[in-house]
Formats: C-alpha cells, sequence, structure tokens
C-alpha cells in the first residue's frame, strides 16, 4: 500500500512558499480590518494583542514540527520552515507593538511597572529578543557566511519555545484547554528535538564500538 504523502510538485514549490507568507498574514490583516471597524469587541486593543500572541504560538509549533513530521511521517517541508520561522517572528513583534503602541502608548515607565507586576511579560520580550537574530540570519547569506556557527546560532530556538511557552502559561491564572494543548505540544517538540542529537551520538559511538570490536577480532 502507498504510503499517504502531502507533498507538494516541485514546479510549485517556489511559489508556494510566498503563498505560505501570504496566507499566513492574512488572519492579523483580517483581525486589523475589524479591530478599524470596531467589531473586536469591548476591548479590541486586548483583544487583538492575544489574538496576534495565539498566531504567534501557532507557527512557532509549526516550524518546530518540520523536523518531526519529516522523521516519524516521512513529511518533508523543510522548504517552508524558514516562512515559518519568519511568520513567528512577525506575529511575535506585532504582539509586542500593539503591545508597546496601542496597550502602554510607549510609555516605558508602565512597562516596567507592568514587568514588576506581571514577570510573565519579561519571558515574552526575552522571546521576541532571541527571534530578533534568528530572523536576520534567515537567509543563504547567512548561512554561508557564519557557517557552523549559523546551526549554533539557532539552537536559540529551544530557549525562545520554552520562554514563549512560559510567557503564554503565566498569561492567565488559570489554563485553558488552548493553552494546555499548546504549551504541552511545545514541551513535547522541544525533548524531540533535545532528544534526536543525544541518539545520534548514541547510535555513531555504538557504530564505532562495534567497528573496533569486528577489526579486534579480525586481528
Amino acid at each position: 500500500m502507498a504510503a499517504f504523502s502531502l507533498a507538494i510538485p516541485k514546479r510549485l514549490q517556489p511559489a508556494s512558499v510566498w503563498l505560505l507568507y501570504g496566507v499566513g498574514l492574512l488572519p492579523a490583516a483580517w483581525n486589523f480590518y475589524l479591530g478599524a471597524t470596531d467589531q473586536l469587541g469591548a476591548d479590541p486593543v486586548k483583544t487583538f494583542e492575544l489574538f496576534l500572541g495565539i498566531w504567534t504560538i501557532r507557527f512557532l509549533i509549526l516550524t518546530l514540527a518540520v523536523t518531526p513530521a519529516r522523521d516519524l511521517l516521512g513529511w518533508n517541508y523543510l522548504r517552508y520552515r524558514r516562512a515559518l520561522g519568519l511568520l513567528t517572528f512577525y506575529y511575535a513583534l506585532m504582539h509586542f507593538t500593539v503591545y508597546m503602541v496601542l496597550d502602554q502608548a510607549l510609555d516605558v515607565a508602565a512597562v516596567i511597572d507592568d514587568v514588576v507586576k506581571r514577570p510573565f511579560i519579561m519571558f515574552g520580550m526575552g522571546a521576541l529578543a532571541m527571534l530578533v537574530p534568528l530572523a536576520l540570519t534567515s537567509n543563504n547569506f547567512s548561512i554561508r557566511r557564519l557557517g557552523k556557527n549559523w546551526i549554533w546560532l539557532h539552537r536559540l530556538v529551544y530557549i525562545v519555545a520554552a520562554s514563549a511557552a512560559l510567557h503564554f502559561a503565566l498569561s492567565t491564572k488559570i489554563l485553558d484547554l488552548e493553552q494546555y494543548i499548546y504549551v504541552g505540544l511545545i514541551i513535547a517538540l522541544i525533548l524531540y528535538r533535545s532528544y534526536k542529537p543525544i541518539g545520534r551520538s548514541r547510535k555513531m559511538g555504538q557504530g564505532r564500538a562495534r567497528g573496533r570490536t569486528v577489526a579486534s577480532s579480525a586481528s
């Protein structure tokens, strides 16, 4: 029986990346329209801010899920991981901008007071700060220029994910089902992606050990 595949034809893949950007930004554009036409309820700023935060988490989960989907299901979407990562950054930046500009009116003193009262904001700001160098180096030039350092730099995504999960989980006094699901997925993806290099190292060590055993038996 043929394996279920969601592969996209190669000739359509370049255009599909740009389509992903367009579709990915549609939720933000639509909610901005709803806010501009006074259709976001009694507190449109807070509603829009939370909406952007949730979509940041969703794109972060999709970014982290690309490698497990390839390893476990055979779905190779590595071509789209950069776009998903950048969409994560764009939504995080919009989330922060709404908070700073519309919610706090660029009042730095009010922001500092808010951070003291609600430390979860620090986790969110820390995650955004770490996303900046990842977004700036998400291009082929940076990959060539940084070499192996690029890989080490982009492992910051694990810390970003952990900080984002804490920010999301601590943003409310009581976790709802959606928060449990998203935080659980982030934890599972971090554990999988963290264990993978360890498992690879163990296999390499076992392979070298078998090689030495064979060599000593032959001598």
